[in-house]
């Protein structure tokens, strides 16, 4: 394995406490297994400031100490590295998850790609009579029901033409209450459904 060499900023931290931070951060690269995972920058402080995903967590976080980086957010960031840690997961994917999780959960100051809405999707299935079925990027507590995060986005395009295959799905926003069903205040908008489909069940009709 290439020397490990820290970035710092000479005014963050005296020439002892450089070195000691960089033999131990060399200690704990040095000692990280070669699978799937994610890890963790923390600051002085112990606070999060960088969280990532990697299919092989050794050779991932050794690239960030094993060269010299140009003046920018990386170089930053390495220099206010002061521990590391990690989480072996089974799958590249289970890695995607637990990143994406983590930084919704931390919102590291480092992390730019993941950050804000820029999540992986989810399926809603929508709380009201006659639920709609879509993609999402934002959970909103309101009593529906959310399925994912997909990391991968054709899987979630399967399930969701798989649900659309085996149950009608409608396209609109129309409140569609049991009230407005009996009284007819609405245009059908469902994509392969008839009318009958949208009468009420026989213990509610009155």
């Amino acid at each position: 394995m290439q020397g490990i060499v820290i970035i710092t900023m000479p005014f963050f931290m005296d020439t002892d406490q450089e070195l000691k931070t960089s033999e131990y951060l060399k200690g704990i690269v040095s000692n990280l297994p070669e699978k799937p995972g994610i890890y963790q920058y923390l600051n002085a402080e112990g606070t999060i400031i960088y969280v990532g995903k990697a299919k092989n967590l050794k050779r991932r976080v050794n690239s960030y100490f094993s060269k010299e980086h140009q003046p920018g957010k990386t170089r930053v960031l390495v220099s206010k590295i002061a521990d590391i840690r990690y989480i072996v997961v089974n799958s590249e994917e289970d890695a995607l998850l637990l990143e994406n999780n983590l930084i919704k959960k931390y919102k590291p100051r480092y992390n730019v790609l993941l950050k804000d809405d820029k999540t992986y999707p989810s399926i809603c299935v929508q709380n009201e009579y006659f639920p709609r079925v879509f993609k999402t990027r934002r959970i909103i507590r309101n009593g529906s029901s959310y399925y994912g995060p997909y990391s991968h986005a054709p899987s979630m395009h399967a399930v969701l033409d798989l649900i659309k295959h085996l149950y009608p799905l409608r396209t609109c926003n129309l409140n569609l209450s049991p009230e407005n069903i009996r009284a007819g205040k609405f245009n059908v908008c469902l994509e392969s459904v008839s009318y009958t489909h949208l009468t009420l069940p026989t213990t509610e009709r009155v």
